[in-house]
């Protein structure tokens, strides 16, 4: 018997996969428990337009990223910090730093967790990485200018 399942079954596949499984096991087990539903046309015709719809968002999800990490790109944020005399902080930057001051200079909000830097102690400029999306990243450069 086909069946969709409806949640993931250990061992036996994951939401949304259509598997051929014994008439007993389907009756018994998967359908009393709401883990699957019969895969008749009209089910699979619902599955279809779900996966589509699916698909169609995640590509805008990336284009959206695609568009963002272009305005970002090479871009340069400016910290300015109290430093010691060898130009050491007074503190350090971290990534929560960096992403309030993305989100004042060029009005877009960046998740501090997506910021892949290690944290500043001392003056100068460095690379940091933006993973806006999984395969969607941008280099931008941490300028920490002593402050006079």
């Amino acid at each position: 018997m086909k069946v969709i399942l409806l949640q993931d079954v250990k061992s036996i596949g994951k939401k949304g996969d259509v598997i051929n499984t014994s008439d007993g096991y389907a009756r018994n087990f998967l359908f009393p428990r709401k883990l699957a539903e019969e895969a008749t046309d009209s089910n699979l015709h619902i599955l279809n337009n779900k996966k589509e719809n699916e698909r169609k968002q995640k590509l805008a999800e990336i284009e959206a990223a695609q568009k963002l990490a272009g305005e970002l790109k090479g871009k340069i944020v400016k910290i300015t910090s109290k430093t010691g005399e060898s130009g050491k902080l007074f503190g350090a930057i971290t990534s929560k730093d960096v992403a309030a001051l993305i989100k004042t200079q060029y009005k877009v909000t960046v998740d501090k967790k997506k910021i892949v830097m290690d944290t500043i102690k001392v003056a100068g400029e460095y690379e940091i990485e933006v993973k806006l999306y999984p395969e969607v990243s941008t280099k931008m450069k941490v300028n920490i200018v002593p402050q006079q």
